[in-house]
């Protein structure tokens, strides 16, 4: 039953992928070029990372509004770290994702121990990251370190774009978050944490363990996206990522996925994201309307795909011929 609704999700979510894309390329065919394309990845890979990340809790029937935040600390705090006290870029990374991943196993802690709404302790934790990242400036920083900048500019030519590097670990988190659900135990644990926590704890599963893991994978996805924003700006603001929790949550529904959990997956994360970027890269293309068009377009969508989702839940399944009535 989960296969099949995950299947569904996804089936839905490429075809509005593609509904999107036909319709941008024929009112804008400068769209279907290849550099455009690249562009489109390259531009929301920090997203797509903080969606996978968003996934990961939603399966568990949870939320995470902190990740915007965490987002601009990682970003802030590697630009300090890199830019202003001349750290190597490795361990300011590490660094950032560490606190990222510290501060989401803290709401996965306090959750599952206190079995508090995740709203509640992750609005808490929103909070918290904003003003930790306020604190460690005030202003945007930026990063003048050739190993950074090395970094920066490292792309990988495709026809006549180039793949930045933010694109590429895009792809490897994607990969490998695809595989541990797939094929791992932490995945079946994901899964059945959202499906049925209850019934999860009967049979022994660690679904505490796997609440604190979800909510620590997603701050560590924020802060890698942190880390990404700084590739892609050369800087870091304590200000960004205002609203980037809501849009990996759009993304994550309009992929397939329940927020009550249990059901999806992060290849339909991958058409959520291709959705929103197709939108924004059109109204960008269009030229007429203001970019935050783009915000009611994505909401539009949102709650089209709910609808959806909803009527998918209320048909009743296909009798088998010869059954009884």
């Amino acid at each position: 039953m989960r296969r099949t609704a995950e299947s569904a999700g996804i089936l839905t979510g490429a075809a509005i992928c593609v509904v999107l894309f036909a319709s941008a390329v024929m009112h804008q065919p400068d769209m279907a070029q290849v550099p455009v394309v690249l562009d489109l990845l390259n531009g929301n890979a920090a997203l797509g990372v903080v969606a996978v990340g968003m996934t990961l809790v939603v399966l568990t029937g949870g939320i995470d509004l902190s990740v915007g935040s965490v987002f601009a600390l990682s970003a802030t705090l590697t630009a300090v770290l890199t830019g202003g006290r001349g750290w190597p870029p490795v361990p300011a990374f590490a660094t950032a994702i560490a606190a990222g991943a510290f501060l989401g196993a803290g709401s996965g802690w306090i959750i599952a121990t206190f079995r508090l709404a995740p709203f509640i302790v992750t609005l808490a934790g929103m909070f918290l990251a904003r003003g930790l990242a306020l604190s460690v400036s005030l202003t945007s920083v930026g990063i003048e370190h050739p190993a950074h900048q090395r970094l920066v500019e490292f792309t990988v030519p495709i026809g006549q774009g180039r793949l930045h590097l933010n694109a590429m670990i895009f792809a490897l988190v994607l990969v490998t978050a695809a595989g541990a659900l797939r094929w791992t135990a932490f995945g079946r644990y994901v899964y059945a944490v959202g499906g049925a926590e209850l019934a999860a704890k009967v049979m022994g599963l660690p679904t505490g363990r796997t609440k604190i893991a979800v909510y620590a994978l997603s701050g560590a996805c924020a802060g890698l996206a942190g880390v990404m924003r700084t590739l892609e700006m050369s800087s870091g603001d304590p200000t960004a990522g205002v609203g980037l929790e809501l849009e990996a949550v759009a993304a994550v529904v309009i992929g397939g996925a329940l927020l009550t959990g249990g059901v999806g997956g992060v290849v339909g994360t991958l058409t959520g994201v291709v959705a929103l970027a197709t939108i924004q890269t059109w109204i960008m293309f269009d030229g007429r309307l203001s970019s935050w068009w783009a915000k009611v377009a994505t909401g539009g969508l949102l709650l089209a795909f709910v609808l959806v989702q909803r009527a998918l839940a209320r048909t009743p399944p296909a009798r088998i011929a010869g059954s009884p009535t």
